[in-house]
């Protein structure tokens, strides 16, 4: 697993319109790289900003930085020649970002009054069922 830390280093929320107004909202969630640093020979810096966007409502706006050290040079020379990275290392380093980020977002964004930045799992509550009278254990 190459991702040691995750640190976040900015936090904002923004709302511009009005609370309580229904009105149907787009959200867009998305996870930048915005640079990545080799501090040494195994271990990489990955600067990153995650947004989640509310239009015309409002922003929930994440920077900070992951340590990174598996493959650290590799993913450091794929980035400085292309702007891309390996696959996996990108997978696993947006996951981090993910797991990191969104906890927070949705308490940002209930601070500022905007929906959660995910879909919440819908609570369905099921009434008990009356089991027939002959249901029960049989004793010999």
């Amino acid at each position: 697993m190459g991702v040691l830390r995750t640190e976040l280093l900015t936090i904002e929320a923004k709302r511009a319109g009005m609370a309580g107004k229904k009105m149907n909202i787009r959200i867009d969630v998305n996870s930048n790289i915005s640079q990545i640093f080799l501090t040494d020979e195994e271990t990489a810096r990955v600067d990153f900003r995650f947004v989640a966007t509310y239009t015309g409502l409002g922003n929930v706006s994440l920077e900070g930085r992951i340590t990174y050290k598996d493959r650290a040079k590799e993913l450091y020379e794929k980035w400085t020649e292309t702007g891309q990275m390996p696959d996996d290392a990108a997978q696993e380093i947006h996951s981090a970002i993910m797991k990191t980020c969104m906890p927070v977002a949705v308490i940002l964004s209930r601070e500022v009054n905007l929906p959660p930045p995910m879909p919440m799992p819908p609570v369905k509550i099921k009434g008990k069922k009356k089991q027939p009278p002959s249901s029960g254990i049989e004793v010999a």
